[in-house]
């Protein structure tokens, strides 16, 4: 789940540019802050079939959404309220990516409502990078978007205004992409019921709260933490492991419970050290990425780890500020090593410290959702999707992967590769009790293995972490 803090500020909002089919995807990010809202123009077709690529700018555009530049009225839309609806729950399977093909020649416009920056180098730019997947798979697509919307970036802007924007331009499909889009979704989807939507890490269809046309996805991401964590109990030299959280939610306390169960299980079994001489601290920042003035500064944050001893950072927020301050660090003769978060190619940040980067790769399954909903085939489900272990970086198949880094000895590989391995055919199964959260309550009972409910909504940090498992009052 995905949630967002409250600031005032003042809204510009320009929109403008041609994304054709096969458009160009943006540069890496090269701030870690949240930009401020800003317009640009994406490069037209030069020939059937090819583009020209984007330009490296300081800034991405916000919204590509016509062809000539507009200002956007996102005030006065309709609102309404959310109802009661079941849908079937699937929770493991590899995707492919064949999709329907349509003959009618119209463009099938899809949208995307994304809560940062498309190029932070994170969360943002996995799912743009998949749309742009989408429109290359499956004929006939074409993507339009809005990036971040959210209350410090677009202080007056709604879910349903943002949503009601790109169904304004034609969108038959939305996709929106964090926890707080949740009831904004679900108002827009009463409202425009020949409209299907797509929301990414939520749950109000396994709730019983969504719209028939509303589904949910998100991948296993616990899976990619244990492989984080346990790359940096082999590589620590302290065995000191930081973890730069962002906001507290269930979603997030059972990702670093997952990384620190990796971390805990490589700890014993690989470096045979006993579980009492590692030490795993959680300091959450308050969102998805640094808002000055509201959230901590997560740059102080890791460098704050380093100071302390810490040497080895694993991420979990939507930024690159964890790799970057452990690559300044050894720069400057003190090893620390990094685990970048979300986007398979966050390890160009620093490419000396880091060990590898658990990532989402939603094209293949965005492909297949959304060739139904162009076929007229769409269907309401909350899914849960495991890796394809028959090879998670496969790019066609698997919505989770764990790309190893440069800085990831070959010793390390090696014992990666064989965790994986046991986790794949189930020889290996973190979830397993006895467990407890931080507070001594049993999570999960001795000899007993973790339901998806339970652990889909997780309460607390498990017992052997330092901080905090939920916001202070």
């Amino acid at each position: 789940m995905r949630l967002t803090p409250v600031r005032i500020s003042t809204l510009v909002l320009l929109l403008a540019g041609l994304l054709t089919a096969c458009g160009g995807t943006p540069p890496a990010a090269q701030s870690t802050s949240a930009p401020n809202a800003t317009a640009a123009t994406a490069q037209p077709s030069t020939a059937a079939g090819t583009t020209t690529a984007a330009p490296t700018t300081d800034t991405e555009p916000t919204a590509i959404l016509s062809s000539t530049a507009v200002v956007i009225n996102l005030d006065n839309l309709p609102t309404t309220t959310a109802v009661t609806t079941t849908a079937a729950v699937t929770t493991t399977a590899a995707v492919t990516t064949t999709a329907a093909v349509t003959t009618t020649g119209e463009a099938f416009v899809f949208g995307m409502i994304l809560v940062g920056p498309v190029n932070d180098g994170g969360w943002n730019q996995a799912h743009y990078d998949a749309a742009k997947y989408v429109e290359a798979k499956v004929p006939g697509a074409k993507f339009i978007y809005i990036d971040k919307v959210n209350s410090a970036d677009r202080p007056n802007v709604t879910t349903e205004q943002a949503i009601e924007e790109l169904i304004a331009k034609g969108a038959k499909f939305v996709i929106t992409n964090s926890a707080e889009f949740a009831d904004g979704t679900d108002t827009a989807a009463l409202a425009h019921p020949d409209v299907s939507f797509l929301h990414a890490s939520g749950d109000k269809v396994l709730t019983g709260e969504a719209p028939k046309n509303v589904t949910n996805l998100m991948g296993r991401m616990e899976y990619g933490k244990m492989i984080a964590g346990c790359a940096a109990a082999l590589q620590s030299e302290s065995g000191k492991i930081a973890y730069l959280g962002p906001l507290i939610d269930s979603e997030t306390r059972r990702l670093a419970n997952s990384s620190y169960l990796g971390a805990k299980y490589c700890w014993e079994t690989y470096r045979a050290k006993p579980v009492d001489s590692l030490k795993f601290k959680v300091t959450w920042i308050g969102f998805w990425f640094n808002i000055p003035g509201v959230t901590l500064d997560p740059t102080k944050v890791a460098t704050d780890f380093i100071n302390e001893g810490y040497d080895a950072i694993i991420s979990g927020i939507d930024t690159t500020e964890g790799i970057v301050e452990a690559n300044k660090a050894t720069a400057a003769g003190k090893k620390v090593w990094a685990v970048p978060y979300d986007f398979k190619d966050a390890c160009k940040q620093g490419e000396k410290v880091c060990l590898g980067v658990p990532y989402f790769n939603w094209g293949p399954r965005y492909v297949q959702i959304i060739g139904d909903a162009q076929a007229g085939k769409f269907t309401s489900q909350w899914e849960w999707l495991a890796p394809d272990w028959t090879n998670i970086n496969n790019p066609d198949t698997s919505i989770v992967g764990f790309l190893k880094g440069p800085a990831l000895t070959a010793a390390s590989q090696t014992k990666i590769d064989e965790f994986i391995s046991k986790l794949a055919d189930g020889s290996v199964n973190l979830y397993s009790g006895p467990l407890l959260y931080q507070d001594g309550t049993e999570f999960v009972a001795a000899g007993a293995k973790l339901d998806d409910k339970t652990l889909w909504n997780t309460q607390q940090l498990l017992k052997g972490i330092e901080g905090q498992s939920a916001t202070a009052n």
